[in-house]
């Protein structure tokens, strides 16, 4: 029997969590830190062991499958497995989780109940991309909504209350859509029901049913992605949060909104995502322009950063509704690059506050000469941020872009002014990108950092994660297929399935209910 790789990753952390409150510790959480890092690293590397021992790369089906029938009689098992779509992102998951756990080094409030918290994500976040039930995906999903609203109700800021609140709200009220449409699909058909997603893709789902579903689940995962205008939880969230958390924010945590709709939505509900594809794409060039605009007004350093996470997510909603290979593979891409800058961004901030203690740009300036390590750090970061060329946000924006254009679903005309608005948003990065940097290290000096005496530049901790970081973006933006190639053979798979349903939608078959796509303006005959 072949050791259970995702199954151990899952529950390794959870288990270990479970461990912290019998460490002995002097309450400055010194032993308990250690620990949480060696859990961490222990399951990225069982994450890594099982993609070098199980997972195939070239095959497009699902991969270290892991089955235990749990309570049968609701049709619920657990079930595990990765493919392109999860793989990739699971090992994200265990990657910016462990380069986490080092970044709360600083952590001397409650560190057991930190730690606590931070390893049952681990395994949360790991379940919510490997399982294969929608009613374990929802449990799982639920899962990692309360460690998020504990680490910010307690840690955060001086509004920590009202954004954890804000967080809770949106993201579990939001939730309950997942819930209703997975036991609709599960029950629909009649018959004994069926929550596991072989299963559903095989039904038989009405496209009017599709729809409807199709619009729950959009609201679900758009929340969490997030797409405007129910992205207000995030700036708030990003503003109180401390630095580990801005990690597993930004790094993981909004990738679970673009995995499902991809999982769910494209997947499962593939005639129901060929007319809704058009009102994605519309979607992603609003949260490309709009929230470049409001990060470009911002003079909160933390959600300057959030808003454009925001923007930088829109490529993912046009990748996603693109009906081409490349668009879709650069949505893929576009997630785990946003991950991994998005991660490195934060904790420069967590970093820059912890020395200046202020998030107003207006009170920053003139520290450049004082920190150019961190100057440093920060430039390269930014740089990759707003795609330069030879980092992997320049490859997987091209991709995204590139594939929408080429894309023959949609009219000529409809991809010039997408494109041409999206591009909006592509200029408007470096330049609230470097004026930031301009106004922290090179702007008007602030008299009370004047001596710059108690500045210290980067430590070798904060330098090593970042470092980490940087290697995959780097190497990405060098050699993508690096990274594409985890994924190609699934995202094929899946752009076959959504096309073929995109052709029945448009040329439908005699005795059709459905005559023309729900847009049709932009839409042409494939």
């Amino acid at each position: 029997m072949p050791f259970p790789w995702l199954s151990a990753a899952i529950l390794f952390p959870i288990a270990a969590a479970l461990v912290i409150p019998f460490i002995p510790d002097a309450g400055d959480g010194k032993r308990v830190r250690w620990y949480a890092l060696g859990v961490t690293l222990t399951t990225f590397l069982l994450t890594v062991g099982g993609y070098l021992n199980g997972y195939d790369p070239a095959v497009e089906g699902l991969q270290l499958v892991e089955r235990v029938s749990w309570l049968p009689k609701l049709g619920l098992a657990w079930s595990v497995g990765a493919d392109g779509l999860s793989m990739p992102l699971i090992l994200l998951t265990s990657f910016i989780t462990s380069l986490a756990a080092l970044a709360a080094w600083p952590v001397t409030f409650k560190p057991k109940l930190f730690y606590f918290l931070l390893l049952a994500m681990d395994g949360g976040q790991i379940a919510v991309f490997a399982v294969q039930d929608m009613l374990l995906f929802f449990l799982a999903w639920e899962l990692e909504l309360l460690p998020v609203y504990l680490l910010l109700a307690i840690w955060g800021g001086k509004k920590r209350q009202y954004a954890a609140t804000k967080f809770i709200l949106y993201t579990a009220g939001s939730s309950l859509f997942i819930l209703v449409v997975g036991l609709a699909m599960a029950f629909y058909g009649g018959g004994a029901p069926t929550f596991e997603y072989a299963d559903l893709m095989a039904k038989d789902f009405s496209t009017k049913f599709q729809l409807f579903a199709y619009a729950g689940l959009l609201i679900a995962f758009g929340v969490k992605l997030p797409i405007v205008p129910l992205h207000t939880w995030l700036p708030d969230a990003h503003g109180e949060a401390t630095a580990p958390v801005h990690m597993l924010l930004a790094g993981i945590l909004l990738k679970m909104g673009g995995y499902a709709l991809l999982r769910f939505n494209v997947q499962l509900l593939p005639e129901g995502h060929a007319q809704f594809a058009p009102l994605l794409v519309v979607l992603g060039v609003v949260n490309i322009i709009y929230a470049a605009l409001t990060s470009f007004a911002q003079r909160n350093l933390k959600r300057k950063i959030a808003y454009s996470s925001i923007s930088h997510m829109g490529f993912v909603l046009i990748g996603i509704g693109s009906f081409s290979a490349l668009g879709t593979s650069g949505a893929m891409l576009q997630m785990i690059s946003h991950g991994l800058i998005g991660a490195s961004l934060f904790f420069l901030v967590g970093a820059t506050y912890d020395r200046t203690h202020t998030l107003q740009l207006d009170e920053m300036g003139g520290v450049g000469q004082s920190m150019r390590k961190m100057f440093a750090l920060w430039t390269i970061c930014c740089l990759a941020s707003l795609a330069l060329p030879g980092m992997s946000g320049f490859v997987s924006e091209l991709m995204v872009f590139t594939g929408f254009v080429t894309s023959e679903a949609y009219s000529l005309s409809f991809r010039i002014v997408m494109a041409a608005l999206a591009a909006v948003g592509v200029i408007l990065t470096p330049i609230y990108l470097l004026s930031m940097l301009r106004e922290i290290f090179f702007g008007k000096e602030n008299v009370e950092l004047a001596s710059h005496t108690h500045l210290v530049d980067a430590e070798p901790r904060e330098i090593y994660v970042v470092s980490c970081l940087l290697v995959p973006i780097v190497g990405i933006g060098l050699y993508p297929r690096i990274m594409t190639d985890t994924y190609r053979s699934s995202i094929e798979a899946l752009v076959q399935r959504e096309t073929t349903a995109l052709a029945r939608v448009i040329q439908p078959q005699p005795g059709s209910l459905i005559r023309q796509p729900l847009l049709t303006a932009p839409v042409l005959p494939v």
